[in-house]
């Protein structure tokens, strides 16, 4: 049930009141919930672990240890446990709470499954949910720039990426080419079965960056010009960035690019192993593709490695044997190389609609390698689902143009009723209202 309360009577004994914390910067709301907390008994706090947090779309920049020990300085806080999941039915049943207290702002969106599933789990136990008005004011507005601020500046952001990879069963990476599509990268989450999800960083593509500006995908497009989309991303947004660094250039650009983009705040470059000029892997054989000598890639990723000034910063090595039908053995013996090279992940690629080869490819490199990343792109291979790559071992899913790919035949539809009929009209039951799209972005 969801009622306001009294205050509980001296009489009676002390009920257990419990909430849960998923934040790392302590605001006037969340000292309010305590003042409300305490009215009704004795106060647990829930620390919500790292794992957790991760889902919920909150992405904790400090340790949980120091999130618990911050709790527990708070006036009004008599315990804190940690909360291992976001659904409350674990917690509940651990601590069996009579009373929880949430602020009213999960009533709407994702986050009211959570609320139902909080209720249905009191339900059982006989407790009761009360809920506080959530707080806004400047100063928790300020709370929360801060905190988003924070998760945003390189030092945090470069380091999520491998942080990600050991929390998550697979880390689910979206294409991103433009500040709007950043946006919607960062800010989506959805709710399946009572559970929250979400992208867990971003793929600025060569093919998608190229495409956006008009330009063919053969590295016409420099990496300077490529870096103002990457600040453009930057600028809005906190989540991890893996860049698409095509071939990785000359060895000597190459480091120089290596020491930029760890400072401005990227995770992760993947670069291909292939030299001369720069052919999509979409066409497979069927232009004139030339594979770099594994001597030669492997110089390069360890040219880039002893750039590096942080152990945060990735070199992943991606492989076109299988995509060049050089054949299972030369795409596994690559891999082997380019690690020992240095390479902090692997990339495996294919065209084909079965991942088979791909998984025997991960499957046997995971026989001699149990640690290092596995990256792929499920492009061609799009039925397979993120739970199937993730029993054989892979690390990260990439979905590498599928927004850009859904904007371009919407727009040509457009642009073409328009003409066809010389007004707006029989479009705009097909368009979004701009305000709705302008709600993705902040004002400071």
């Amino acid at each position: 049930m969801t009622c306001s309360g009294n205050t509980a009577d001296g009489d009676y004994p002390v009920k257990k009141v419990y909430t849960c914390f998923t934040t790392d910067i302590i605001h006037e709301g969340h000292l309010n919930i305590l003042r409300e907390a305490g009215k009704y008994g004795r106060v647990t706090v829930g620390a919500l672990s790292d794992k957790a947090l991760i889902r919920y779309n909150r992405f904790p920049t400090v340790s949980l240890e120091d999130r618990i020990s911050l709790y527990r300085t708070l006036e009004g806080v008599d315990d804190v446990v940690v909360q291992d999941d976001m659904t409350y039915d674990d917690i509940v049943d651990r601590i069996r709470p009579d009373i929880i207290i949430h602020g009213d702002n999960w009533k709407t969106g994702p986050e009211r499954a959570l609320r139902e599933n909080c209720l249905k789990a009191l339900e059982k136990t006989g407790g009761e949910l009360i809920e506080v008005g959530y707080t806004y004011n400047e100063t928790v507005s300020k709370a929360d720039l801060l905190l988003k601020e924070k998760l945003a500046m390189p030092e945090y952001r470069r380091k999520r990426l491998r942080r990600l990879i050991e929390i998550c069963p697979i880390v689910k990476i979206m294409e991103a080419h433009s500040g709007l599509t950043g946006l919607i990268t960062e800010k989506t989450v959805v709710e399946k079965n009572g559970r929250l999800d979400q992208f867990d960083g971003m793929w600025i593509s060569s093919l998608c960056d190229s495409t956006d500006r008009g330009k063919p995908d053969i590295e016409l497009v420099d990496m300077t010009s490529r870096m103002r989309t990457v600040n453009d991303i930057m600028e809005v947004t906190t989540k991890p960035i893996i860049l698409d660094g095509d071939t990785g250039g000359l060895t000597e650009h190459f480091v120089y690019n290596v020491r930029t983009l760890e400072r401005m705040g990227v995770s992760a470059v993947i670069i291909e192993d292939k030299c001369g000029l720069k052919k999509n892997s979409l066409f497979g054989t069927e232009v004139e593709q030339t594979q770099d000598s594994i001597e030669n890639f492997s110089a390069k990723i360890a040219a880039g490695k002893r750039a590096q000034l942080t152990e945060d910063f990735m070199i992943i090595a991606r492989i076109e044997s299988l995509i060049l039908e050089r054949g299972m053995e030369d795409a596994l013996k690559r891999a082997y190389a380019f690690r020992d090279a240095g390479a902090d992940g692997i990339m495996i690629h294919s065209r084909k609609k079965d991942p088979a080869e791909i998984f025997e490819f991960c499957d046997s490199f995971r026989n001699g390698d149990k640690d290092t990343p596995l990256v792929v792109v499920p492009t061609s291979f799009n039925q397979v689902t993120e739970e199937e790559l993730s029993a054989h071992g892979i690390n990260i899913v990439i979905y590498a143009n599928q927004l850009m790919r859904a904007a371009f035949p919407v727009m040509v539809q457009t642009a073409e009723e328009i003409l066809k009929n010389h007004r707006a009209y029989e479009v705009d039951s097909q368009l979004m209202p701009f305000k709705d799209i302008i709600t993705l972005i902040d004002e400071l």
